[in-house]
């Protein structure tokens, strides 16, 4: 597949203002075409169909999902497409299917690992949202598995292919605004409360067997599907891990930092009571080897946007500064606060947006994965690199949540002292497959 990215320097809009437009696709598609499967299309998944879909020679064969209105989304999407995707409600079975090269995994975070491992075992490529893991053991796992079965997996902080950043991170590399130090990230949104569920019986358009997969059992309530499972432990992972991936991610891209020696972090549900279980409110601190540190700060509801973003970070040099507000965008300032240049994308990116925080620039990330599957690039972000940025956010839920600073390995990313909450208990039908890859 060739693809051509055009970079259109904008004189009238001043000097040092750059900006970026989106990948154009030839029209003529090579003949090593790319099969996917879809697991989990009701949101996110189904825009990811949408991205994917723009690329050429890459065909959409499968799309599984545990609830009907889900399915019948992602049939419409895929309603432009050559061929209609067959398909199948049980993600095991997907996976043996044998005429499709990867599988794309935008199911609850719960479904994550488990998804991959399924994947990889059967010899797929996979590209997988964030946080890709539930807990700090299934990262560790994930981001072992391409090792063990010779196959891609790619993550989905997608700010790791916004062409802008990756010559941020060079210029910064190189030494532009001197050593960087400390990274500050944000996040904020007005979410609204979820109540108190009710126990209810399960929709008959549901599978709720399939839909807890291999987490213990429990009884269905009516205030967790479709989104608010994000906020429950037994499920989803946090703000840290649901938003905060993608800014702690890129500082510690642009600090050049492997594993942290210290993680502490504070916070709680502090605007409402109701069934949401994760922290609204959160500050997370990262101390790392050679005099550097990242911060990140997450305010989920009840927010008044204080930053110029919704979403953001920013690099603190010895040199100066780098600011990003949320997408591919980013500016340089010295010393004394003079601008010395500013990097702006043609797509504007909308941080609270919970189906595609960055717009268009998410076809960079997407068409890099096809790239790799097709021999052409290397991934943007492997598992093996991603996890450690995944592991800190879990790292963060992991002192909120037990009250302790936690001491860290710097050289592994493990504990240096047993926490129970460094993994979970499974259903046991999944048990022996988690626990034993």
């Amino acid at each position: 597949m060739e693809r051509r990215t055009f970079l259109k320097t904008a004189g009238a809009l001043g000097a040092g203002v750059t900006i970026l437009n989106f990948p154009v696709f030839g029209k003529n598609a090579p003949s090593n075409k790319v099969v996917l499967a879809f697991a989990g299309v009701n949101s996110r998944g189904n825009y990811l169909a949408e991205c994917f879909g723009q690329h050429p020679n890459v065909e959409i064969a499968y799309i599984c999902d545990v609830e009907d209105g889900a399915i019948a989304k992602g049939l419409d999407k895929c309603k432009g497409f050559a061929k209609k995707p067959k398909v199948i409600k049980d993600i095991r079975k997907l996976v043996q299917q044998k005429d499709f090269d990867a599988l794309v995994v935008a199911m609850p975070d719960h479904w994550h690992t488990t998804a991959a491992l399924l994947a990889s075992m059967n010899g797929k490529h996979v590209y997988v949202e964030k946080p890709g893991s539930h807990d700090p053991r299934e990262a560790m796992l994930l981001a072992g598995l391409p090792a063990k079965h010779k196959t891609l997996i790619q993550l989905g902080n997608q700010r790791r292919s916004f062409p802008s950043l990756q010559q941020a991170v060079k210029e910064v590399r190189d030494g532009i605004i001197g050593r960087p130090y400390f990274g500050k990230a944000w996040y904020s949104n007005s979410r609204l409360p979820i109540g108190i569920g009710k126990k209810i019986p399960v929709p008959a358009t549901l599978d709720w067997e399939l839909w807890q997969g291999p987490a213990p059992r429990a009884d269905y309530i009516d205030n967790l599907v479709h989104y608010n499972w994000h906020w429950h432990w037994k499920y989803g992972t946090g703000e840290s891990c649901n938003n905060g991936t993608h800014e702690i991610d890129a500082c510690r891209w642009f600090l050049d930092a492997e594993y942290p020696m210290e993680v502490q972090s504070m916070g709680g549900r502090l605007t409402a009571k109701d069934d949401w279980e994760a922290p609204d409110t959160q500050v997370s601190n990262f101390l790392f080897p050679g005099n550097k540190m990242i911060s990140w700060e997450g305010r989920s509801s009840k927010t008044y946007q204080f930053e110029p973003s919704s979403r953001g970070f920013t690099i603190f040099a010895e040199g100066g500064t780098l600011v990003n507000l949320g997408g591919g965008d980013y500016t340089l300032y010295d010393p004394a606060g003079k601008k010395i240049k500013s990097i702006n994308p043609s797509d504007k990116a909308e941080g609270t947006n919970t189906v595609s925080a960055t717009g268009n620039l998410d076809l960079f990330h997407t068409g890099n994965f096809i790239d790799s599957i097709q021999g052409k690039a290397s991934l943007s972000s492997p598992v093996s690199e991603a996890c450690k940025s995944i592991l800190l956010c879990h790292l963060a839920n992991v002192s909120l949540r037990s009250g302790k600073t936690l001491e860290v390995d710097p050289a592994t990313g493990k504990l240096k002292t047993k926490n129970d909450l460094w993994g979970r208990s499974y259903d046991r039908g999944y048990e022996k497959l988690l626990m034993t890859s």
